[in-house]
């Protein structure tokens, strides 16, 4: 493995260089945005990302990350993976350098496999992992609801629901969570379903981080016996105050059918509107033809997929 001259790859300590990172790999993977908070709160909660930088004669010109797959119990064969270079610096090496570099860490914690995200509007990024044995294990049909001059939807709930936030009600977290356990199986795609966690962890992660603001956190309840029957709620963009995705919309099986994921979305619809977000975004794997038809009726309109690529380690010569 070959890189221009004057490469050097090192590992991302200072708070100057986390900078340089974020520039990085939000000009180089914009559909996958970061920011130092991001970041805070990622180390925060799942210790153990290693990130790097690639410089030519000291300009920084890539970078990478590796870590865990937060949807996924520690154990998973796997890890997440980021890897960016500058469009004037690519074809010369420097990504098969920055993919080594993740997968000698993956390969110290003994994982076998590496998950990378990509934009199917972005080809050589596709066919720059394929050639390297990665292969396609989802395709989300990402949509996108621009919120200028819309209207506030009204929220019709059906007969013996109620609706609530967690802003209001925190002592419902129980119930969502019990919600996540039922649900998180029966979304579709890749090959094994998301671990929702204990408590602990589901609140870390899907309740209590910072992006998640908990009065756009919507709970449906069945009135009669308080139940939690179904949630939705919303996770700010990345370094952004007026773009924000929706997280999660789950309805209990026996719930189904009733028009509670559509008020739900309304609800985080209308909350986005009042709070002057300009745009929501969100994505389904294509058999999750349910959930698409309800974003299809609510006005999201399509956006290049999302593409989940798989492969082994790269074994390549490490620069350091």
């Amino acid at each position: 493995m070959t890189g221009p001259a004057g490469l050097a790859i090192r590992t991302v300590t200072a708070e100057a260089d986390l900078g340089r990172f974020v520039v990085i790999i939000n000009a180089t993977n914009p559909e996958s945005p970061t920011s130092l908070d991001e970041i805070r709160w990622s180390d925060a909660t799942y210790p153990g990302t290693a990130r790097f930088l690639a410089e030519v004669d000291g300009r920084p010109v890539g970078a990478a990350s590796v870590g865990r797959i937060y949807m996924f119990a520690p154990e998973h064969p796997a890890l997440w993976a980021m890897i960016g270079v500058l469009p004037a610096a690519r074809r010369t090496g420097i990504g098969e350098h920055l993919l080594g570099e993740v997968s000698g860490v993956a390969g110290s914690r003994g994982k076998t496999q590496l998950y990378l995200r990509s934009a199917a509007d972005r080809p050589d990024a596709i066919e720059f992992l394929a050639r390297r044995g990665f292969t396609e294990l989802e395709r989300s049909k990402s949509v996108r609801l621009e919120l200028a001059d819309r209207p506030v939807p009204a929220i019709t709930l059906p007969p013996g629901i109620e609706l609530t936030t967690l802003a209001a009600r925190p002592d419902l977290v129980e119930g969502v969570h019990a919600v996540a356990i039922e649900t998180f199986p029966d979304v579709p795609g890749g090959d094994e379903p998301m671990a929702v966690g204990d408590l602990a962890e589901f609140r870390a992660r899907d309740v209590d981080r910072p992006s998640v603001p908990n009065d756009a956190f919507f709970v449906a309840l069945e009135g009669d016996s308080g139940r939690v029957v179904g949630y939705a709620c919303l996770l700010m963009q990345a370094g952004s105050t007026t773009v924000a995705y929706h997280d999660m919309t789950a309805v209990l099986r026996a719930y189904r059918g009733r028009g509670i994921a559509r008020e739900l979305k309304h609800a985080t619809i209308a909350w986005a509107i009042e709070n002057g977000l300009t745009a929501l975004e969100t994505g389904n794997d294509e058999a999750n033809a349910p959930m698409r038809a309800v974003n299809a009726r609510l006005g999201y309109e399509p956006m290049p997929d999302e593409v989940l690529m798989r492969g082994p380690l790269f074994g390549g010569i490490m620069t350091r």
